[in-house]
């Protein structure tokens, strides 16, 4: 079997991480030939790319409503053409309508839904006073008109929130299919008799408004105001970065919180920490989460809707539905003093990010595939 993905690039992030590891574990299996295809060179993950069949075929479209669309796709054309695929899987709404501008009907095409991609939102009325809805409905008309003519696509969601959302929108197959991790590159055996006063927490993402750290520091300081002894490390680099370092100084919080930037190796700060807080406003299915769990983290969350999937509560960790700093500084204290409590949600939550391992991932990415 020949398998193309596609990706618009290979930045920091949960979509990049999935695919590499999709590639990196297709690659093990016998019959099975992989290339990955992105349109730029960037690569946040250059630990994970040696051993890929990767090519970066400069690609794009831009579509107009009044004028010829410019369609830069020979080359990606050429290189579909030439690998004679059996299977085309695009990632990312990018990478979605560039590869469906080519033209391939022999091979079946799966579409990831990492997100609610918002140019799939169905028709209003209010599109047609609004120019970035009515923009959206036009590329969604485009696209769904290309995946036509290539007899077709299935849509795979990350989340049951993506799924509904979907299944809604679209008249073409949708599946259900959670992402993944490499599970033994995240996981620990913890020394749960070593534990002492001094909880570590962490933090991975982008730091941009969405991911709403500024959450975090805030349950900081009222961890600080509690005398509570404590540790939190932000991992991840964006816009917001100056911000919060900014914020750290200004509430005094210098010697308990630190912002790490981007980091090649997260398992080692998951390994030396003890709670993993997530904030996002939305989410789909936050490979961050899985990661601390298989790290024996219980998780601490706040309710972005597609990471409600991963939440048994008090179980695994909590589901906070609002942005109440009290809440989260009560859960922290709250399963930290009680170290029982806490052993068994870290065993619970590495027993169930095992669920999410690639290597059982890809054995039913390959069934669909195959049917």
């Amino acid at each position: 079997m020949k398998v193309i993905q596609i990706i618009p690039r290979i930045r920091k992030g949960g979509a990049e991480r999935i695919v590499l590891d999709i590639c990196n574990e297709l690659s093990k299996r016998q019959g099975v030939e992989v290339l990955l295809i992105t349109f730029n060179d960037d690569n946040g993950y250059p630990f994970l790319t040696d051993n890929l069949n990767w090519k970066v075929v400069p690609s794009s479209i831009s579509l107009s409503m009044l004028h010829k669309n410019v369609l830069k796709v020979d080359e990606l054309q050429r290189t579909i053409d030439d690998f004679a695929p059996d299977v085309i899987h695009s990632h990312l709404f990018e990478s979605e309508i560039v590869s469906r501008s080519c033209y391939y009907p022999k091979a079946k095409w799966f579409s990831h839904c990492h997100d609610n991609m918002k140019q799939f939102k169905n028709f209003t009325l209010k599109a047609l006073f609004d120019k970035s809805l009515f923009t959206n409905h036009f590329e969604k008309r485009y696209i769904v008109d290309r995946y036509r003519k290539n007899g077709g696509t299935h849509f795979i969601a990350v989340s049951r929130d993506t799924l509904s959302y979907f299944e809604k929108s679209v008249d073409f197959p949708v599946t259900f299919m959670p992402n993944a991790i490499n599970y033994d590159m995240f996981y620990l055996q913890r020394d749960y008799a070593s534990l002492g006063s001094k909880v570590r927490l962490v933090n991975t993402g982008t730091l941009n408004d969405n991911k709403n750290q500024i959450l975090l520091l805030k349950i900081a300081k009222e961890l600080y105001s509690r005398n509570y002894d404590f540790e939190m490390n932000l991992l991840g680099d964006g816009p917001n970065r100056k911000m919060l370092e900014d914020s750290v100084a200004e509430m005094g919080l210098g010697k308990n919180v630190f912002v790490r930037g981007a980091v090649n190796n997260v398992q080692d700060y998951l390994h030396n920490s003890d709670i993993y807080l997530h904030s996002s406003l939305s989410e789909a299915l936050p490979l961050s989460n899985i990661e601390a769990m298989a790290a024996g983290l219980p998780i601490i969350i706040l309710d972005g809707k597609g990471n409600r999937d991963l939440v048994e509560q008090g179980k695994n960790g909590y589901m906070i539905y609002e942005q109440d700093v009290n809440q989260f500084a009560d859960r922290i204290t709250e399963m930290w003093n009680d170290k029982s409590k806490y052993r068994d949600m870290s065993i619970y939550a590495q027993r169930f990010a095992k669920k999410y391992d690639i290597k059982n991932y890809v054995d039913n990415l390959l069934n669909m595939y195959e049917s």
